[in-house]
């Protein structure tokens, strides 16, 4: 499961980010392996919005496809 797989309000954990070009951008982003994330929506082939703490980002669909996630509680 990947990042454009989520829904508004789902919370998950990001499990791989395995091309480096794609973790150097989510960790300039303060995204990283391990980290707790929320769906704040997303655009059918547009972009996902990530929320974590009180920031949201967009992440674009292509660099999303790259980030496979957890649900949260599927641990």
């Amino acid at each position: 499961m990947t990042l454009v797989d989520m829904k508004h309000g789902n919370k998950f954990i990001i499990d791989k980010i395995e091309d480096k070009q794609t973790r150097l951008q989510a960790l300039r982003f303060g995204i990283s392996e391990g980290s707790e994330i929320e769906c704040a929506g997303s655009m059918p082939g547009g972009p996902v919005i990530l929320k974590k703490n009180l920031q949201e980002i967009a992440i674009g669909r292509r660099t999303a496809e790259k980030i496979s996630v957890k649900k949260k509680g599927m641990i």
